[in-house]
């Protein structure tokens, strides 16, 4: 057997047009072989790491070639032997499990890492790459809209009791200001196509339902009513036809005027144009009322809205609706239908909601969102969003700024 040498190539400093295509070229020169390969740049320095394979007769001179180009790159250049056992293990290695989590909120501190990879290392577990998924962070960090995302690549064994465990250490790092997500790095987690959000409090900063109560001059009876049900303290289909009840005699015309005033929440511009320019398909399944899911579908492009339709006779709102109501076990039904209408897994969706109706969607779906949620949704949900905006879902899904903003 012919014997080999296995080097590690380590290079830094500042970063030029070129470099990597004349250090290849030096070992296209001798044969080597590209056993693996890296590249960081960080505020235009350059951190790159090569793996080659080569024979002893070659390994000299092809680091001599290397040492003097260095020098005239003006970069630092470090070589390592690694042993064939050693290499064999790290190749064996490669089996083990990959996990991403996820580091999201206004701003990321020294201390909110230190914490999150002491949980990582704790658990027996190897960071294999770190990468900023937000733009360039500005100096002025007062801002209420900046966003910091940072992403970790993750590699070993977890059994179901660790993994639980470690979610939980996650979430109990989840204050002063961050969220994590913590997800397995499977096909499904790489493929995801269809999302579907709820509406009243997720998509828009309001309870449609309490708008249209406060027209009818019974805001606060409907509104107690509204909250109980979000916290999961009453049936929502009783809630829903107690508070629809209330709306009897509200003229129609309410409801466009409270559609063209209705407070978007933060990010769900950025969030529908991005998810849209890279194929994602979308759908509203609300407890809310079809008439706004269709304002926002017109609006937006959302491609599904299932929602609950009011009775509407002479141009007045009966205090009655139509068909049956969209509540937890509707819309875990129509994420299950969707997936079949779009061809594609369950673990392919995404689900996001604030209440605890959200919840049959959150735990169906492949990766569920509480959005700025109730802490009943947040603690029975996969993850949560609760620091920014609607956009930050898109660093949940892998997205990053400079790939995909203009």
């Amino acid at each position: 057997m012919k014997e080999i040498e296995i080097i590690q190539i380590n290079i830094s400093g500042d970063d030029r047009p070129g470099l990597t295509s004349e250090l290849t070229g030096i070992l296209a020169n001798y044969d080597a072989f590209i056993l693996d390969i890296g590249q960081a740049n960080i505020h235009q320095s350059l951190t790159l790491g090569i793996l080659i394979k080569t024979t002893p007769d070659k390994a000299g001179f092809l680091m001599k070639d290397l040492l003097f180009k260095a020098s005239e790159w003006g970069v630092r250049i470090r070589f390592t032997p690694i042993g064939e056992e050693h290499y064999n293990n790290w190749v064996a290695r490669q089996g083990k499990n990959r996990y991403i989590v996820t580091l999201l909120g206004r701003q990321i501190t020294a201390r909110q890492i230190a914490d999150v990879t002491g949980v990582i290392s704790g658990h027996g577990l190897n960071i294999d790459d770190i990468k900023r998924l937000t733009g360039r962070i500005p100096l002025d960090e007062s801002s209420m809209l900046n966003k910091s995302s940072i992403e970790f690549s993750i590699r070993g064994s977890l059994t179901d009791e660790a993994r639980a465990d470690m979610q939980k250490a996650f979430v109990g790092l989840c204050t002063n200001g961050l969220d994590i997500s913590f997800q397995k790095d499977d096909i499904y987690r790489r493929s995801r196509r269809l999302i579907c959000f709820d509406m009243d409090s997720t998509l828009i900063g309001t309870e449609v339902i309490d708008e249209l109560a406060m027209r009818a001059g019974v805001g606060d009876e409907v509104k107690a009513i509204t909250e109980s049900a979000m916290r999961g303290e009453i049936d929502f289909k009783e809630s829903f036809t107690r508070r629809v009840s209330l709306l009897k005699g509200l003229d129609e015309s309410v409801m466009e005027d409270i559609a063209k005033n209705l407070p978007y929440n933060e990010g769900l511009e950025r969030m529908m144009t991005i998810l849209k320019r890279v194929g994602y398909k979308t759908a509203i399944l609300s407890g809310g009322f079809t008439y706004f899911g269709k304002y926002l579908q017109m609006k937006f492009g959302f491609d599904y809205v299932y929602a609950n339709d009011l009775e509407i006779v002479d141009g007045k709102l009966t205090g009655k609706y139509l068909g049956e109501i969209v509540d937890g076990k509707r819309k875990a039904e129509l994420l299950r239908l969707l997936c079949q209408v779009e061809n594609i897994n369950l673990e392919q969706a995404v689900a996001v909601g604030d209440g605890a109706n959200d919840l049959p969607m959150l735990n169906l779906a492949g990766l569920g969102i509480a959005y700025h949620a109730k802490p009943k949704v947040v603690a029975g949900a996969q993850q949560a969003i609760s620091r920014v905006g609607l956009d930050g879902l898109l660093y949940f899904l892998g997205l990053k700024d400079s790939k995909i903003d203009p």
